[in-house]
């Protein structure tokens, strides 16, 4: 290993290669495929920032894949920060472009590739995974359920911006906080990146076809099934911090076909949830998860 004090350098870490560019291109670049563009970056404050300001100016297509070795301003739901240190992680974000689907349905491309993400790392790392409504992929670590990767979704230009955030190789001392986890801690058969990340992209472009196909329908393509299936937070008792800064208690009953978490609160009341911070309750009590 390089000495602590020596000039950092992409190989300065030997657990953790660069990606090579190069051979990912040829993997997923094909004449038929989704993916028609794939840069790698040594180091840039969000992909999602870079690639969202490239589609409103017309200077990308669908199917353009933007991924960095590392993040400096990495962003999260609800303007949270991702950091996490060079070549540990999978830090990448795709553009789409639904086109005739109706925007309505457009909510759902967020949620879509987390399906993609949980089923192309489960696969690939040989880690279970679940889903924490609504973009928020868990794995076990020591018993506990813990935040592995984060997806947020944004519009730009004529599609949507996709980014996904994944803790590949994170050691215990390097968490950001005692919630996070990462693929490694949690016993994955594999960290090597360039294998997971063609999982994920592969995951997600048949994903994506599928929903295409069914006109943006989350119960004909089989999506609103795959993420009700895969979901940690349904029949759990959790607590949802609403926008304004009012919170609902419930029991997660169901995902509804707008892709909102339906909640049962007291009286019997169902009660969708669209937006919000979604905490995982333990019992009567109100222990976190």
């Amino acid at each position: 290993m390089t000495p602590p004090d020596a000039p950092h350098n992409r190989w300065s870490d030997l657990d953790r290669p660069p990606l090579n560019g190069t051979a990912l291109r040829r993997g997923l670049l094909r004449p038929d495929a989704l993916w028609t563009s794939l840069e790698v970056v040594e180091s840039t404050g969000s992909t999602n920032t870079d690639l969202a300001g490239q589609a409103r100016g017309g200077a990308v297509g669908e199917g353009t894949v933007l991924i960095a070795e590392e993040q400096t301003a990495g962003r999260g739901r609800l303007e949270r920060t991702w950091t996490a240190p060079p070549r540990s992680g999978l830090f990448f974000s795709v553009y789409l472009e639904p086109g005739d689907i109706p925007v309505e349905r457009w909510g759902w491309v967020p949620l879509l590739a987390g399906v993609a993400a949980a089923t192309g790392l489960a696969k690939s790392a040989g880690v279970d995974m679940s889903l924490k409504w609504p973009n928020d992929l868990l794995v076990t670590v020591e018993g506990e359920e813990r935040k592995t990767g984060g997806i947020l979704g944004e519009f730009a230009g004529d599609g949507i911006v996709v980014g996904l955030g994944v803790n590949v190789s994170l050691r215990a001392d390097e968490l950001p906080a005692p919630t996070a986890g990462s693929l490694a801690l949690a016993g994955a058969v594999s960290t090597d990146r360039e294998t997971l990340l063609r999982a994920v992209l592969r995951s997600l472009e048949d994903w994506y076809g599928r929903w295409k196909a069914a006109g943006g329908d989350a119960a004909a393509s089989g999506l609103q099934a795959a993420y009700a299936a895969g979901c940690a937070t349904l029949d759990r008792t959790v607590r949802a911090e609403l926008p304004g800064g009012t919170s609902l208690v419930g029991e997660a009953v169901a995902i509804d076909g707008d892709g909102r978490l339906v909640l049962s609160t007291e009286g019997g009341l169902q009660r969708p949830v669209s937006a919000g911070d979604i905490v995982h309750l333990r019992g009567a009590a109100g222990g976190l998860t």
